[in-house]
């Protein structure tokens, strides 16, 4: 059975209008954006990479089941691990899930309040092939906490001062310099520093912010982190007492948690910055 023979049973409809906002921001960078899913544990992980940013951006849900359409497997998400039975691991177009989740949410438009709170059903889209990052993920495990990292006004002061020198250093320039390449070279220099003494690149921190993971923390549900599809890489739905942000460590990568998503940057052979910030 294939992934686009699979249908996905969302928990929450909040979440999966969430996870569509989330697909919608990932296609404002990139109209041909592919993203990875990956699900067990209760959990959906959904990994994309805003070309932007050069970071890996990582959101969650939780999932009642994964059901083929064919009738011949329906699994109980939290009954599966990421590579057990009725489990998912693909790449798909996020044009194409954000239009089936679209879809779905569209299709309870005239039902009562009390059946729109529920579950989300939604299609999984047909592969695609899956660009060069996919297959390079961070670890599902082993993360540990990073000391230092500033609060969460400290660090929106931080890219708004970056996005602030960016601009008048770009007003800056001559109009005979004022090329791509001078631009890049500038954007590359300031979202290249790194955050306090943390060594997270200021990048990152935009992606999060680009990307909604910085908005305040709405009062909800107590969440569920994605253990079995990620290693708790993100946070499906945060509570009103939700860690605000962390920064963790594992392997080769750093990734700042928040409680909308996570953004995940390799520490070594990471390839520069090549376009200007929004």
């Amino acid at each position: 059975m294939t992934a686009a023979d699979q249908e996905l049973h969302f928990a929450d409809a909040g979440e999966a209008a969430d996870l569509a906002a989330f697909l919608a921001r990932l296609i404002h960078y990139d109209r041909a954006a592919a993203v990875r899913l990956q699900a067990g544990g209760g959990v959906l992980a959904v990994f994309g990479r805003p070309p932007s940013f050069e970071v890996l951006a990582i959101r969650t849900a939780r999932l009642e089941a994964i059901i083929g359409t064919d009738t011949t497997t329906a699994t109980t998400a939290g009954a599966a691990g990421a590579s057990g039975p009725g489990a998912l691991d693909t790449t798909v177009s996020a044009g194409e899930l954000g239009d089936a989740l679209d879809t779905a949410r569209a299709g309870r438009t005239a039902d009562g309040p009390e059946v729109r709170d529920r579950g989300l059903v939604v299609t999984v889209p047909k592969a695609v092939t899956g660009p060069p990052w996919a297959g390079v993920l961070p670890p599902r495990g082993g993360w540990r906490r990073v000391s230092g990292l500033p609060g969460v006004d400290e660090v929106h002061g931080a890219v708004a001062a970056a996005v602030a020198e960016f601009r008048a250093r770009d007003a800056e320039l001559p109009e005979e310099r004022r090329t791509r390449a001078e631009r890049d070279r500038i954007g590359h220099e300031i979202w290249s520093r790194t955050l306090g003494d943390t060594g997270l690149p200021l990048r990152a921190v935009h992606a999060a912010q680009s990307l909604g993971f910085l908005r305040p923390v709405r009062a909800a549900a107590p969440a569920a982190t994605s253990a079995g599809a990620g290693g708790g890489v993100a946070t499906a739905t945060p509570g009103p007492t939700a860690e605000p942000l962390a920064l963790l460590a594992a392997g080769g990568w750093l990734r700042l948690r928040t409680p909308y998503g996570s953004i995940a940057v390799r520490t070594s052979g990471l390839s520069g910055l090549s376009v200007t910030p929004a």
